[in-house]
């Protein structure tokens, strides 16, 4: 209570010019379907607009997520209890939690302002605080760090990539691609790269042997200007922010990529949060990802695309419940990731296609990678929420990305024994 105190204290004097967007009486519902009646149902209801699905899952006894604005509740739970599908409303004022969310990172983000020496995971970092951390790690590390920018936004932010090595010099090594932040309101995916990027360079003694026949390519934040834009304006913004229409803005960049683009899982609705662009790679944070992705053909084995939430690692194929050739490769390696996290902090994962395990979405990088860029091992890791209605808080955030690389690195070592 005494530290809530202090935060609150701490920022009502605070002036800011930024008109940030409400969520006051927004409810986040928890929807276990018991059967595919019910499944089908939160099927046609995700279909809507007005409800935002967190999660959506497939299989049964796992729950939906879903946050549902003040005038569409009464008709939300009315359609629901005529369906006798099992609800909880686990959050009454997810306008009060974005609110407290928004101070507490503050907070916590000032109070480690002034150092350059390492990152903190006290709070989720911004645009800039995140690029000067990658600079530091340039000028401190330069045998084993390289830094590069594969593109701009559209906003003109700089798309920057972290090369880490071992140092010996050898430039033809096979290669690990990391991306995060696809989604501008996952924070905790950017944060988790972060932590990789961190292991990988500053404590490079216990990790040396991830990089001895490796190098990894990590792209900490895909979508800044969404990014940005959910730290200063709508905590929620999902999509980029090149225009769409006259009076819609933002294209889904997982529903972008051109391998089965537009089939399902995806709008032709501009103003819908998985709008699938104009055609596909019509943003250049995508087109950016793509030329990386094939730039590394090849080297590449191991493609690895972090979001929240769930506690799931997926893999091809997301437009179809069928699977790829070689699934079985993939699941062994998605297998490893889940074991360790399980045996290190008892958190389980659900492994599985995506289609078949959550919903289908065609136009996803993991796809593209796999199919049109030709890696290997491609995986899309849902990050948990850690009970919170979406990102999990800033004192869970370092819990959370420790536990996220242990899974990450038992990956990694099982990619390097198949390849």
């Amino acid at each position: 209570m005494y530290f809530k105190f202090v935060v609150l204290a701490a920022f009502c004097c605070i002036a800011t010019s930024a008109e940030f967007t409400s969520y006051e009486g927004h409810k986040v519902y928890d929807i276990k379907p018991e059967n595919t009646v019910h499944q089908e149902l939160l099927a046609r209801l995700a279909q809507n607009d007005v409800y935002d699905f967190f999660t959506l899952p497939r299989v049964l006894g796992l729950s939906a997520r879903v946050l549902v604005q003040p005038e569409q509740q009464a008709e939300f739970e009315q359609t629901l209890q005529a369906a006798q599908l099992p609800y909880e409303v686990v959050n009454e004022n997810f306008g009060e939690t974005v609110a407290e969310e928004r101070m507490q990172n503050n907070f916590f983000r000032n109070l480690r302002s002034s150092s350059r020496s390492s990152i903190s995971f006290s709070a989720y970092q911004r645009y800039d605080a995140i690029n000067s951390y990658l600079d530091q790690l340039a000028e401190n590390y330069p045998s084993r760090v390289n830094l590069k920018t594969i593109g701009k936004s559209y906003g003109g932010l700089a798309l920057r990539t972290i090369t880490i090595t071992n140092g010996d010099g050898n430039t033809n090594k096979k290669v690990i691609l990391l991306d995060a932040g696809i989604h501008a309101r996952e924070w905790i995916a950017p944060a988790g790269a972060l932590y990789v990027i961190q292991q990988l360079v500053e404590n490079f003694e216990e990790n040396s042997h991830l990089l001895e026949t490796y190098d990894w390519v990590i792209l900490p934040v895909v979508n800044p200007d969404g990014y940005e834009y959910t730290h200063t304006n709508t905590r929620m913004w999902r999509k980029t922010r090149k225009p769409a229409s006259k009076s819609c803005v933002g294209t889904d960049a997982n529903r972008n990529f051109d391998f089965h683009w537009g089939e399902v899982g995806a709008s032709s609705s501009a103003c819908s949060d998985t709008y699938k662009g104009a055609s596909a790679f019509s943003e250049p944070e995508t087109q950016a990802l793509r030329d990386l992705m094939h730039s590394l053909t090849g080297r590449a084995k191991f493609y690895l695309t972090l979001h929240s939430y769930g506690n799931y690692l997926l893999y091809p194929w997301g437009y179809t419940s069928a699977l790829p050739d070689t699934w079985e490769d993939i699941d062994e390696v998605a297998q490893a990731g889940a074991a360790a996290i399980k045996s290190g902090t008892g958190t389980d994962y659900t492994v599985g296609s995506s289609t078949n395990v959550l919903y289908a979405a065609a136009g996803g990088s993991d796809d593209y990678a796999f199919a049109a860029a030709g890696i290997p091992i491609s995986i899309t890791m849902e990050l948990p929420a850690a009970g919170n209605g979406f990102n999990p808080a800033p004192s869970k955030i370092e819990e959370l990305v420790r536990e996220t690389w242990l899974g990450i690195k038992a990956m990694a070592e099982k990619v390097e024994q198949k390849y």
